[in-house]
């Protein structure tokens, strides 16, 4: 063996630099590093700025402001590997704070290079803080549009692919903040990233998984991401994913992706065809799901999993395949694991999402989704019951869901929840009673028979608005059968809807309205309404600026009005003004005012006929009745009792009518009778007194005589006083008593008696109107109208009765607006149907329905005509209404 040579260390040249070991702890000598022209103190540099904005937000912002966020830029692009890498790790931290993402927006080339960081061909690690990257600028709306006009989407959606978790991570956190923006929907799409989305929920990683279903949810609100993931499967994977108990902490995320996919009916058919809809009800509701039918060897003939027909042939076949589904391992979720409470709620929610649509409603009828719901409702979490409550709200629209709600006994725990101390829940309750029981006779008379009545009257005066609003709806609902009506009202539903009819809620004084109007349809639950003071609340509801407010309160107005007294009492209360003034409003006039407003005259014929000037053939007058002239739209209409409490004046006299006997007089007759044996009680009495106590002792003298007789005066003056003071508080507290008139009652009795035997109408108009020309100063000549002399004997009446108020039998001498009056008065108590119209300068005029009487026997029958009855000029002449004469005669 040769001898070895010590080999000699060549000297460095002398033109190059001796290495320099470094140590600094100063930030900003490191960034001064980065300028530096070697690679190798740049990456270390980049090295050591990525540990220290690591470590806290701070040291971020103070290598912002120190200048390291341009070096890193530029780093980020350049030719070593190495240096990009720690370059892009840095910027990828630092992005985290606000005001580097502000400075990073400034710089044009900064979202275009960290895509361009997520080529193929770039490390692990710059993929996955590059992502970071993308994923902390993406929050800021600005960043996004510039990272989808960047191809960042494509760019992404690759990077899904990789093995590295933190890559995938970054990545589909990245592309959800992305899919907050419509355009990145469509982008994800044509890029093919729903799919590897769908892998992603495959992950070992929980914050993997989260982050996808979180981009498929909002991927799932493009209709047609929706159809692209209905071809990947998706709903079966979600339904999977859902089985799996050892990620419930997730199922909510996927119940959500799930009701975005079932908005759509072909998603909903689908998953009715593959039985995904009775798996996931049954995992839901922490049942067995059912077994799946084999997909192999099924043909066009065979039946359809998850179908009605197939659970037969499904329960036929477990005993031929008992040792192959041994053999097997079970599928997922075939352990009973109860679901967590946001899993069921989402899942109801769910339901209710997609049964807006009436073919996903009747779908989910024949899938039997409302047994799922019902059974929700028993659930001891609150916000369960609420979702299912609502849900079956939602499903109760379809006809054939609210008979299988009640079959499948589902009206019960609803009228239990009605009594819950959760309002939420009290109001999803009765919103799914007032749908249930909207048009549904049968659900009506289950609430009855399950003692819902009481619960529904006691949530009237719930605090909850929402929920006495949907109890308003039920009863209204039950209204409409006349055995629940009765017994509605037996249990005092019309003294209850007084507290919500004072309510400050639009909503619940509309619908508490409505059910006063379903329930006031009888005279004594119209009296027992008028008595509790409801009118009152109705009338002031008329002031309300919501349409709908004054609509309904109109109506039940409308159906109290038909009572006289109710009528009353509502034009007491300003209910006519209110009704006239939404009338003339272009804005508030609306149909049921007018219908309100046309019931209430017809119920109160004085102010119809004050206001409109005009009684058909069909308003009788009766007694009570008055014509008070004609009024303005605006004016306040007064009672008769006001007009008999004003004092005598020059204007025009209050016209009366009234054929009662006098109430007054008879008491008066009666009271003699009284006074007289009173008195004679007391001269007996005071006889005897008198004798007992002469009996007792000698005369007295005539000064004890005289003080005797002036303090029994005294005494006598004094109950005089009071008895008249008693007989004045008496009369102060008795019901006011109109006038009557005896000369009526005398008309009354000759017109029967005379003019009610005749056989034609014709003739008992004609010989009516002669009558009551003969009482009012007979016929008058054409042209001396002016010269009949009705005005002073008028007054003369009305300074005798020292009242505005006259009746008209008092009339002697009257024209045409007291004859008119009189004759419409005589002919309703005769049945003879004639209308009464009032004209100008006082002008009045009655018009008849008659047909003309022809001499032949075998002339043809025409239809009766209009006539108007002379009963100035010729009493009973009959005039055609649109002749010259008729005309003239109802104008000056």
């Amino acid at each position: 063996m040769g001898k070895k040579v010590k080999e000699e260390k060549k000297a460095p040249p002398d033109d190059v630099f001796d290495t320099l070991a470094v140590e600094s702890r100063q930030a900003g000598t490191v960034v001064l590093m980065l300028s530096s022209p070697e690679e190798d103190v740049q990456s270390k540099a980049c090295e050591a700025i990525y540990k220290f904005v690591d470590k806290c937000d701070e040291n971020k912002k103070q290598l912002l402001d120190l200048g390291a966020g341009e070096a890193l830029l530029k780093l980020m692009q350049s030719e070593d590997r190495i240096v990009r890498r720690n370059a892009c790790m840095a910027m990828g931290v630092m992005t985290a704070n606000p005001d580097v993402r502000k400075f990073l927006r400034k710089r044009e080339e900064s979202v275009p290079a960290f895509i361009q960081l997520l080529a193929p061909e770039e490390d692990t690690v710059v993929h996955e803080f590059s992502a970071l990257g993308l994923s902390n600028m993406a929050t800021e709306f600005s960043s996004k549009a510039t990272i989808f006009e960047g191809g960042g989407v494509e760019a992404l959606v690759k990077c899904l692919n990789s093995s590295d978790p933190d890559v995938q991570k970054n990545s589909v956190e990245a592309l959800a903040q992305l899919l907050l923006d419509y355009q990145s929907r469509a982008a994800i799409r044509d890029a093919d990233g729903l799919n590897p989305l769908l892998e992603l929920l495959k992950s070992e990683f929980a914050i993997i998984q989260k982050l996808s279903l979180l981009a498929l949810d909002r991927a799932s609100q493009d209709s047609e991401n929706r159809s692209a993931l209905r071809e990947l499967e998706a709903m079966s994977l979600l339904i999977d994913f859902v089985a799996h108990p050892e990620w419930n902490d997730l199922h909510v995320m996927a119940v959500m992706v799930l009701s975005n996919l079932l908005e759509d009916i072909e998603s909903l058919e689908l998953i009715k065809e593959t039985g995904g809809l009775k798996r996931l009800v049954a995992l839901i509701t922490d049942q067995v799901p059912p077994e799946e039918e084999p997909k192999a060897g099924t043909g066009k003939g065979e039946k359809k999993a998850g179908s009605r027909a197939a659970k037969k042939s499904a329960k036929g076949s477990k005993s031929g395949k008992k040792e192959e589904s041994e053999k097997e391992e079970p599928p997922p979720g075939e352990a009973i694991i109860p679901t967590l409470p946001d899993v069921k709620m989402c899942a109801a929610k769910a339901i209710a999402r997609s049964a807006k649509s009436a073919e996903n409603r009747k779908i989910l009828h024949e899938q039997e989704a409302e047994k799922m719901l019902i059974h929700l409702l028993s659930h001891e979490s609150t916000d369960v019951q609420t979702a299912a409550a609502q849900a079956l709200g939602i499903m109760s629209e379809n006809l054939l869901s609210k008979d299988s709600i009640r079959e499948w006994e589902g009206m019960q725990p609803l009228i239990k929840l009605c009594g819950s101390d959760n309002g939420d829940v009290k109001e999803a309750a009765t919103l799914a009673l007032a749908n249930l029981t909207s048009g549904n006779s049968s659900n009506c008379q289950e609430v009855s028979t399950l003692n819902g009545v009481e619960t529904l009257i006691h949530l009237l005066a719930d605090p909850r608005d929402e929920a006495v609003a949907n109890a308003c709806c039920v009863l209204t609902n039950m209204a409409t059968e006349e055995v629940l009506r009765s017994e509605l009202q037996g249990k005092g539903v019309v003294t209850a809807l007084m507290e919500p009819l004072k309510s400050q809620n639009t909503r619940v004084q509309a619908k508490s309205s409505l059910a006063v109007a379903a329930f006031v349809c009888d005279a004594d639950s119209r009296s027992e309404f008028r008595n509790a003071g409801g009118i009152e609340n109705l009338v002031l509801l008329l002031h309300s600026g919501n349409d709908e407010v004054r609509r309904n309160a109109a109506w039940a107005l409308a159906v109290c009005a038909v009572d006289e007294p109710t009528a009353i009492e509502i034009c007491k209360l300003g209910g006519m003004d209110l009704l006239q003034e939404i009338q003339v409003s272009g804005t508030r006039k609306n149909p049921f005012a007018e219908v309100a407003l046309e019931r209430l005259l017809d119920a109160n014929l004085s102010a119809k006929y004050s206001l409109t000037g005009q009684l058909s053939s069909t308003n009788l007058i009766e007694d009570g009745f008055y014509d008070a002239g004609q009024i303005r739209p605006n004016t306040k209409f007064m009672s008769i009792e006001d007009y008999c409490k004003q004092e005598l004046n020059d204007k025009r006299p209050i016209l009366f009518i009234n054929a009662k006997a006098d109430p007054v007089a008879t008491q008066s007759a009666s009271n003699p009778e009284l006074e007289a044996k009173e008195s004679s009680k007391t001269n007996v009495s005071g006889k005897s007194s008198r004798t007992g106590r002469e009996g007792k002792g000698p005369s007295s003298p005539k000064s004890k005589n005289k003080e005797k007789e002036e303090k029994q005066r005294e005494e006598e003056l004094q109950a005089q006083l009071q008895k008249e003071a008693e007989v004045l508080a008496s009369m102060e507290n008795q019901p006011f008593n109109p006038p009557t008139d005896s000369n009526l009652v005398k008309y009354i009795e000759e017109v029967t008696e005379r003019i009610l035997p005749l056989a034609t109408p014709n003739e008992q108009v004609k010989a009516l109107a002669q009558f009551v020309a003969d009482k009012m100063g007979g016929s008058i000549d054409k042209g001396q109208l002016p010269n009949f002399s009705w005005e002073l004997p008028l007054s003369q009446v009305k300074f005798e009765l020292k009242s505005n108020v006259i009746p008209i039998g008092k009339i002697k001498a009257g024209i045409h607006i007291h004859r008119a009056l009189l004759f419409k008065t005589l002919a309703d108590r005769i049945a003879l149907p004639c209308t009464l119209t009032r004209g100008e300068y006082n002008r009045a005029w009655n018009e008849v329905m008659l047909t003309e009487t022809t001499q032949q026997p075998g002339a043809p029958k025409f239809p009766p005509r209009c006539f108007i009855v002379d009963l100035i000029h010729q009493p009973g002449q009959l005039m055609r209404s649109d002749s010259p004469e008729a005309v003239n005669y109802k104008k000056l």
